[in-house]
């Protein structure tokens, strides 16, 4: 079995940005022009169904379009292998009550360890100036960097603020092996890491990718009545994976008070199962769908089946541009690009106090921060009655994040931090 699978990407046209950002494209063209022809090599863990995937899917074919030869693997390891990663990613998010045994530590390490031939054998070919690779599925690879030399850079994509001790002591010899470490946020940064090491910075999302250009109302609408959704009822949604940190179980029992004061509110919870890394999904989802049981205005998707042939990002657009409120009440996040997703589409978003989503929104001005289930349906029942309050939450969550979050600023401060690296 291969060790690595290569992500098909074509370039796509950066030009695109001119108008819609002229700062962050005329400084990123700028940028460019010292690094075409460099080669840059990203490795992670799946090419769908996360964050990480789906900032890779737009990133590499706009490195690629300004004339860097960017290339896209992924790694191929058993299945248990993943098991073994969704663990650590927990403890690493703060799960206290748990660590990873010695047995799964040596798993670990030896399931990428046995890549590492195929690893060298793709450097030897592809000779990149950058190997990046993205968070700590493939970490250990930086094994096989120290020989070659390539410069490194480790991508971290999730939420650090408190994570297991343990586990992060596990990890941070070979953290400390890489030549720079990009976070989301800088509260993320493990004392122990130099500070000239550590870059920073916050994820972005495509506005041209079908999951976020323009989509008509009534396309959108004519979308969700597939699903028998009724569109002249308040629809409110959430959209990430069924995943504990997610806390799928909170927002329904949000829902569940909110409904008490608007009797005929639907809520939506879209988590179509399609990471390889997160076998952890099925048996969650599991739990909701109990939770969910006896509600027909619940409506649960967690596998592409329950789309009827709807691609996923169209039903995604149709979602976010047809519901009259977005939440995503995550218990960590690193960053919620549904939330941005969401906030471009011009919806009010009732998120999590986590620091991620912080990152985003600024409570009361573009969108609503909450800690509870009780505090959410307080917000919840307020939002759907007021829907100037939502209209005008969400001109300001558009123009956030057309200043701040969209993939030509991204692509700007990875150029900067490659003329850095290279």
């Amino acid at each position: 079995m291969a060790s690595f699978v290569k992500i098909a990407v074509s370039p796509q046209n950066f030009g695109r940005y001119k108008t819609l950002t002229p700062k962050a494209y005329k400084l990123a063209r700028t940028a460019a022009k010292k690094l075409r022809g460099k080669k840059v090599l990203h490795i992670n863990s799946t090419a769908a169904g996360g964050g990480v995937a789906e900032l890779l899917k737009s990133q590499v074919p706009l490195e690629q379009s300004l004339g860097i030869k960017s290339r896209w693997f992924t790694i191929n390891p058993p299945a248990y292998f993943f098991k073994i990663t969704k663990k650590m990613h927990n403890l690493l998010q703060g799960k206290l009550s748990d660590s990873l045994s010695a047995k799964e530590k040596s798993a670990y390490l030896g399931t990428v360890k046995k890549m590492l031939p195929d690893f060298r054998k793709l450097i030897d070919s592809f000779k990149p100036n950058l190997v990046i690779i993205h968070d700590p599925q493939p970490l250990p690879l930086i094994e096989a960097l120290t020989a070659k030399k390539p410069s490194s850079i480790l991508r971290i994509h999730i939420e650090l603020s408190a994570p297991n001790p343990t586990a992060m002591e596990f990890l941070r010899p070979l953290i400390q092996k890489f030549n720079t470490v990009i976070f989301t946020n800088k509260i993320y940064k493990p004392l122990w890491l130099a500070a000239k090491k550590a870059k920073f910075v916050m994820p972005a999302i495509d506005p041209f990718s079908q999951k976020n250009k323009k989509m008509p109302l009534t396309e959108a609408e004519s979308i969700l009545a597939l699903y028998n959704i009724n569109i002249d009822k308040p629809v409110v949604s959430q959209i990430s994976r069924f995943d504990p940190w997610k806390n799928p179980m909170g927002v329904i029992n949000a829902y569940y008070i909110a409904k008490k004061s608007i009797p005929d509110l639907q809520l939506v919870l879209v988590g179509v199962m399609e990471a390889a890394d997160d076998p952890e999904a099925k048996g969650l989802f599991k739990k909701v769908k109990k939770h969910a049981e006896g509600d027909p205005d619940i409506f649960l998707f967690s596998k592409k089946s329950d789309l009827l042939g709807v691609p996923n990002a169209i039903f995604i657009n149709a979602l976010q541009t047809a519901n009259d409120l977005v939440i995503q009440k995550s218990i960590r996040e690193g960053f919620g690009l549904t939330v941005t997703e969401a906030m471009w589409k011009g919806k009010a978003v009732v998120g999590g106090k986590t620091e991620g989503i912080m990152l985003q929104i600024k409570n009361n001005k573009n969108g609503v921060l909450v800690s509870s289930p009780e505090e959410a349906a307080e917000k919840l029942i307020k939002l759907i009655k007021d829907r100037k309050l939502r209209g005008r939450l969400g001109k300001v969550a558009r123009k956030t994040v057309k200043k701040k979050f969209l993939m030509s600023r991204l692509v700007l401060d990875h150029l900067k931090l490659y003329t850095l690296s290279i």
